[in-house]
C-alpha cells in the first residue's frame, strides 16, 4: 500500500509501524504552517469506507472506525481500526491502533495474523527521527479552498488541500468521522467515499498476546512458501 496523504496519517502506522506525526489537534500555531493533519473527529462507532481505484485499474477497499475509547496516561484515547486489502482484493486485513492527540501519538498496535484468529499486539517505540520525518511531511501541505465534491457516498462540501510538489490531492469534511476524507487523488491512485459507518463493529476482539519477531518470522516465511507451492 503507498504511503499517501492518509498513509502518513494512520496507515504509515499499520504498514510501517512507525506512527508519531505530532497533528496540530488543540490549536493552530499562529508562527506555523496551517498542518493538513488536523482533521481527526473520532465518534466511537462510527466510520468510513473507501474504495481504492489503482493506476493499473484494479480496486481494493478501505475501512476506518473508532472502535472504543481509553485513557492513556491521563490523556482521552481513541482505538482506531483500519481494514485494507491487497490491491485487487476485497477480502480484508484488520489492525488497530489506540491514538491520543496534542501531539498525535500511536501507543498499542494490535493486528491478527493472517490465517490465525489470535490477536498480536506489536511494540510502538518511533524514534525521534521517525517523528520529525513524519512531521516534516505533514507541513509540505496547503490549503487550495473549499468547494462541494460528489461521491458515491453523497455530495459534501470539502476543504481541499493540495502537496506542495503537486503529486497529490485531498478533500476533507468534518461531517466524515474518523479522519475527514471524501477524496483523495495521487499519482498511482485515487480513493473515493463510498458510505459513513454509524454502527461499526469491532473486528479485533480477545485478549491480544506480545509479538514474538521469531514466530512472525516463520510464518511469514510459510506464508511464501504456500504461495510458491501454489503457483507450482
Amino acid at each position: 500500500m503507498k504511503r499517501t496523504f492518509l498513509g502518513l496519517l494512520v496507515l504509515g502506522a499499520c504498514i510501517a509501524l512507525s506512527p508519531g506525526a505530532r497533528g496540530q489537534f488543540g490549536g493552530m500555531n499562529p508562527f506555523k504552517k496551517p498542518n493538513i493533519s488536523n482533521i481527526f473527529h473520532p465518534v466511537v462507532g462510527q466510520g468510513a469506507v473507501y474504495e481504492q481505484q489503482h493506476k493499473d485499474g484494479t480496486k481494493s477497499p478501505l475501512e476506518l472506525t473508532v472502535v472504543a475509547k481509553e485513557t492513556v496516561d491521563g490523556k482521552q484515547g481513541y482505538w482506531l481500526e483500519v481494514g485494507h486489502a491487497e490491491k485487487g482484493s476485497d477480502s480484508l486485513t484488520y489492525a488497530k491502533m489506540l491514538i491520543t492527540l496534542d501531539p498525535w501519538e500511536t501507543h498499542k498496535m494490535i493486528f491478527v495474523m493472517p490465517h490465525s484468529t489470535q490477536p498480536v499486539e506489536y511494540p510502538m517505540n518511533p524514534s525521534q527521527k521517525t517523528k520529525e520525518k513524519m512531521e516534516e511531511n505533514m507541513e509540505k501541505w496547503h490549503k487550495v479552498g473549499t468547494e462541494p465534491i460528489t461521491v458515491p457516498a453523497g455530495t459534501f462540501l470539502c476543504e481541499h488541500w493540495a502537496k506542495d510538489d503537486g503529486t497529490e490531492d485531498v478533500w476533507a469534511s468534518s461531517k466524515v468521522s474518523p479522519m475527514s476524507l471524501v477524496k483523495s487523488v495521487g499519482k498511482t491512485s485515487t480513493m473515493v467515499l463510498v458510505k459513513t459507518l454509524s454502527s461499526a463493529p469491532e473486528h479485533i476482539t480477545g485478549m491480544p498476546q506480545k509479538f514474538d519477531p521469531q514466530m512472525f518470522r516463520q510464518q511469514m516465511m510459510e506464508q511464501m512458501q504456500k504461495g510458491k507451492d501454489h503457483q507450482q
